[in-house]
């Protein structure tokens, strides 16, 4: 497994019109491996998010069972003429196997929060829809309610440091959130509403404080991504030192 890091030039006109379509961006990271990334759920899959650090910085993360080539996307939307690569990749798999029970970590999550909702016209038994949850308290909650199953646990609060009776337990915000609307070429995955080819997300952004508590099965969750719409920049989770004294 492969964790790469590249900046992108939001200063070329190029940069912004990739950054502008999930789509693009999709189709430009699987330009990256010379086969096309195995997307069965049998083993890991390539995984995808945008960082916007400020004005000056935005940075796609790409998780990968290979080695990315990203080429391309330098000439595209980075710094050609520069001495530099353009883009930096790290082997993965022996920080993966590293992970033990108890380990606390600072985590970035990019996913699409959703439900299944029955409206009023569709009866009983019948298909419902799929919608996203707008607010961060449901947002929240939605990973919440994720975390056991993915191998890890936020850590919760000391009481004196909560600044709400409720809503303010765990080390967890919502750092933005992103309602996306955009065309593809051909409608082939059930994340859609709408016209046949429109697409629908909603990205929001985690920040906090986690614990692992099944490695194996976090790992898979680092690896396979967490939630819907992976191919549109969704379901990545990262991870960071913890810096400073921890409060469990």
């Amino acid at each position: 497994m492969y964790l790469t890091r590249f900046r992108v030039n939001t200063a070329r006109l190029e940069g912004r019109r990739l950054l502008g379509s999930p789509h693009r961006v999709h189709g430009a990271v699987n330009a990256a491996f010379p086969t096309s990334p195995s997307r069965d759920g049998a083993g890991p899959r390539v995984l995808w998010r945008v960082d916007r650090n400020g004005i000056s910085e935005t940075l796609l993360y790409i998780v990968s069972p290979g080695r990315p080539d990203l080429t391309h996307l330098v000439e595209q939307a980075g710094w050609p003429a520069s001495d530099e690569p353009g883009w930096t990749t790290f082997a993965y798999t022996d920080f993966l196997s590293a992970l033990h029970p108890g380990d606390t970590w600072g985590f970035r999550l990019t996913a699409n929060p959703v439900h299944n909702i029955r409206p009023a016209y569709v009866k009983e038994g019948e298909r419902t829809k799929r919608a996203a949850h707008r607010t961060p308290r449901h947002q929240m909650r939605w990973l919440l309610d994720r975390q056991e199953k993915a191998g890890f646990e936020i850590v919760r609060k000391p009481e004196e440091r909560r600044l709400l009776p409720q809503g303010d337990e765990h080390e967890l915000v919502v750092r933005d959130q992103t309602p996306l609307q955009f065309r593809r070429p051909q409608a082939r995955a059930p994340e859609k509403t709408g016209r046949s080819g429109d697409v629908q997300i909603t990205k929001v952004t985690f920040d906090g404080r986690l614990r692992v508590t099944d490695p194996e099965v976090f790992r898979r969750t680092l690896t396979h991504g967490l939630g819907k719409a992976k191919a549109y920049g969704c379901g990545l989770m990262t991870l960071a030192p913890v810096r400073g004294k921890e409060e469990a």
